[in-house]
């Protein structure tokens, strides 16, 4: 895979997906974006390297991956958060408890730890299994297993303390 019009191809192609993977990293559209770059820009130094057409999805996941992990451990990506506000489509109907959904969800995932974080995002966005994530964040299969759990236990504990400060805000009604 030595030309440049198939690095081109696979770019225009692939460019929103990696974008989506990396905002599920990150939580942060504009860090994503960058995350995309830096993993495009790896992949283009390596592309004439690549012999498999299929393992070109897989090395770039991997270099996304390693390429947040590297990153969240930057002191100056902690301290700065940047809350994008979500507009609501035009000409659609209300969204609001989908959007709310949505936002609750992507908070509570940008609590957990970068590993954490990572396994999720490869494990039930990404849809790979045990084996294909513990190559994608060099690690073992045990310990995927045991990022997954505690990453599902700590997303559930923010989940379920978000849902309990919402229902303290939001009075029930009471049939008026």
């Amino acid at each position: 895979m030595t030309n440049q019009d198939d690095f081109a191809e696979y770019f225009a192609a692939r460019q929103v997906t990696l974008r989506r993977t990396a905002y599920l990293l990150c939580g942060d559209r504009h860090w994503a974006e960058d995350l995309t770059q830096q993993t495009f820009i790896s992949l283009a130094a390596g592309w004439h390297r690549l012999r498999d057409p299929s393992a070109v999805d897989a090395y770039a996941r991997t270099c996304l991956v390693r390429t947040y992990l590297r990153e969240s451990r930057r002191a100056f990506r902690r301290r700065e958060r940047v809350a994008d506000q979500v507009p609501e489509p035009p000409g659609q109907e209300d969204q609001t408890d989908a959007v709310t959904r949505q936002m609750v969800f992507a908070d509570a995932l940008r609590q957990l730890p970068p590993r954490q974080r990572a396994t999720l995002v490869c494990r039930f966005y990404q849809g790979l299994d045990v084996v294909a994530t513990a190559a994608a964040l060099r690690c073992s299969e045990g310990t995927v297993k045991s990022q997954t759990a505690r990453g599902l236990q700590a997303l559930r504990a923010a989940l379920r303390a978000t849902d309990e400060e919402l229902s303290l805000l939001i009075p029930a009604g009471d049939g008026r």
